[in-house]
Order: C-alpha cells, then sequence, then structure tokens
C-alpha cells in the first residue's frame, strides 16, 4: 500500500521539478530587446488604472478572472497576446474537438468599448445573454455577474485606448 503512495509523491515531485525549471527558464519580454515595445505597450495600458479602484477591480477580472485577452487579443507569430493590440478583438483559435452549431471564429474589440450601450454591455455580463437578449456564440462564456462588477468591466474596457485597426 505505501509503494503506490510513495510511487505517486515521486512523480508529482518530478512535476513540480519541471514545472519550476520549464518556467524558470523562460525569459521575461523586458530582457529581450525586440519585446522593449510590447512592454512600453503594457505599461502604457496599465498606468493610470491604479488610481480608480473601479477601473483596477475591472482590469482585474477582465485580465486575471475571466481571462478576456485570451480570446479578445491577437496573438503573434509566437502566439504571445499582442500588447498593442490589447482587448483589439481577433480571431477565434479555439476550435473544437467535434463540430459545435454557431462556433464563432472572431471575437469582438473590447478596448475603449466600442461595440455596445453601457445596458447591452450589462445584459451580457449579468444575464448571459448578447446585445439584443440573443444567445451568446460558443465558445464565449455565460456569466451572471454582480451589477457592481459587471460596471467595473465596462469601466475598464472604456477607460482603454480604442484600436484604429481591425484583427
Amino acid at each position: 500500500m505505501e509503494k503506490p503512495f510513495g510511487l505517486l509523491v515521486i512523480v508529482m515531485a518530478m512535476f513540480i521539478t519541471i514545472g519550476a525549471l520549464s518556467s524558470s527558464s523562460q525569459k521575461p519580454a523586458e530582457s529581450d530587446s525586440s519585446h522593449g515595445s510590447v512592454v512600453q505597450a503594457a505599461s502604457n495600458r496599465t498606468e493610470n488604472k491604479g488610481t480608480n479602484p473601479e477601473i483596477e477591480r475591472g482590469r482585474y477580472l477582465v485580465e486575471e478572472v475571466a481571462k478576456c485577452p485570451e480570446c479578445h487579443t491577437p496573438r503573434n507569430e509566437r502566439g504571445e497576446l499582442r500588447q498593442d493590440a490589447w482587448l483589439a478583438g481577433a480571431s477565434i483559435w479555439i476550435r473544437p474537438v467535434a463540430p459545435i452549431p454557431n462556433w464563432a471564429d472572431h471575437a469582438p474589440a473590447l478596448a475603449g468599448w466600442p461595440s455596445f450601450t453601457e445596458e447591452q454591455g450589462e445584459r451580457i455580463l449579468e444575464k448571459g445573454t448578447g446585445p439584443q437578449g440573443e444567445e451568446l456564440r460558443p465558445p464565449m462564456h455565460i456569466y451572471h455577474m454582480k451589477h457592481e462588477d459587471a460596471k467595473a468591466i465596462i469601466a475598464y474596457l472604456k477607460s482603454l485606448p480604442r484600436s484604429s485597426q481591425a484583427y
């Protein structure tokens, strides 16, 4: 009985070690001079956000909880999120294993809040329905957020510069 448990501990330790080694071998974007503009764009995006608690809460919900940039931000040739086109809309790179009806091929721009009224945004975030009350297309998550969280997300998205380019 102890041998399988001991083997499990060894396997888990190997995964933890491999994960630590692979993450420590990755260079941060700041160390690569070709990423200077990417770091600057990220800095510009968050520079003044910390002064408004509602905007900062919205940033946290968008970037750290809902992970909106994963679909709504285009990627570079290495598959990394493009900081210079943050939440500017992107082709959906996720594909279902089996066909799913109505699967979206593009995520709309969110930066600058260009597409929806606040009421429509609240409907999307609080009721989990599209701007006109329609079903949201997969892979979009269906949210049922508190009103305060939806308002914070909208405030954050409105604080971002709107992209003049379509992705």
